[in-house]
């Protein structure tokens, strides 16, 4: 990663926190819910295991014993013969929410256990809980929040975390929570502490909005859900401060972002979405942090919209989207 240098929801205020540090929060939150009542009694079904015949039909028939009807499939195999097989399957299913505790203990009973799958039954309508963390850079932030409250990114935002206070009147025009935790080498573990008693437990993914910060494998281990970070496509070429000035400076044709899963090494991990644009010698350095960010927020909030909508199952250290 590379290092960093009276709004309307509610009232913005400091409030000390554990480490001694202030935590600057709105009083409000708000979700992107439009779309829960067009998912009213929609499930998705996501499975992966090693590929052997009759999974497919396993799978729909299950779906049709338990009174539901498929509305959407997607699936793929790495190999035809001893690949990895994957398939999201939405259905619908009349009264969903009440049974799907049930029909998950039935499909691993009845299914699961006999093609050894991983597998997740989610309620559609339930959207995914997300925090985001961001340092001084707003586009990314902004973008997602703009499309969340458009709903064309359906997903609840429960909080924004920082490590510096600047954005906190961006955040609270949305009416959601933003806490300042500030961070130093001196203070990491605790802060990182702090972040991890916010959100443990208590959300489904953390994105890395150009949070200027390198998360601990500590952290990672603990956050309990995935963690999506975004950054230009240079890397490892240009790292650290001022990658596009050194892009300039090299003559680059191509500028580009990419969104990932975060694992303890970094920036290494596996890929969700990745995209770029032509640029030429006449592009300033200006020019180039600009196309840059377009593109960065671009590609962040189709990976957080794939993840959000169950599209994304990862593999040894790469991800399929169905």
């Amino acid at each position: 990663m590379m290092p960093e240098e009276s709004p309307a929801g509610g009232a913005v205020h400091d409030a000390p926190n554990s480490t001694g540090a202030f935590a600057t929060t709105a009083t409000a939150t708000v979700t992107g819910a439009g779309s829960t009542a067009a998912n009213k009694d929609i499930g998705r079904l996501t499975i992966q295991c090693a590929d052997q015949p009759g999974i497919v039909a396993a799978v729909a028939g299950f779906l049709a014993e338990h009174g539901a009807n498929i509305v959407e499939l997607g699936q793929f195999s790495t190999d035809s013969e001893n690949g990895e097989f994957f398939q999201r399957t939405v259905f619908h299913r009349e009264g969903l929410a009440e049974a799907l505790p049930g029909l998950t203990a039935a499909f691993a009973d009845q299914v699961g256990e006999r093609f050894g799958m991983t597998f997740a039954l989610t309620d559609a309508a339930t959207p995914k809980r997300v925090a985001i963390m961001v340092s001084k850079y707003d586009h990314c932030l902004l973008e997602l929040l703009w499309r969340n409250r458009r709903n064309e990114l359906d997903m609840n935002v429960t909080m924004v975390i920082s490590n510096h206070p600047d954005l906190a009147a961006d955040v609270a025009s949305f009416g959601i929570d933003f806490v300042h935790i500030p961070i130093s080498r001196a203070t990491k573990v605790e802060s990182e502490a702090r972040a991890l008693e916010l959100l443990t437990g208590k959300v489904d993914l953390v994105v890395m909005a150009r949070y200027m910060q390198i998360l601990s494998a500590d952290f990672l281990d603990n956050v309990g859900c995935p963690v999506i970070n975004i950054h230009h496509s240079f890397l490892p070429a240009f790292a650290g401060a001022g990658p596009y000035l050194k892009a300039k400076e090299r003559g680059v044709k191509l500028i580009g972002a990419t969104a990932h899963y975060a694992t303890a090494t970094l920036d290494e991990g596996p890929i969700i979405e990745q995209d770029v644009v032509r640029v030429s010698h006449r592009d300033s350095v200006g020019e180039l942090e600009r196309r840059g960010a377009e593109v960065e927020r671009s590609v962040l909030a189709r990976a957080v919209q794939w993840h959000c909508e169950d599209r994304v199952m990862t593999y040894r250290n790469s991800t399929t989207i169905l």
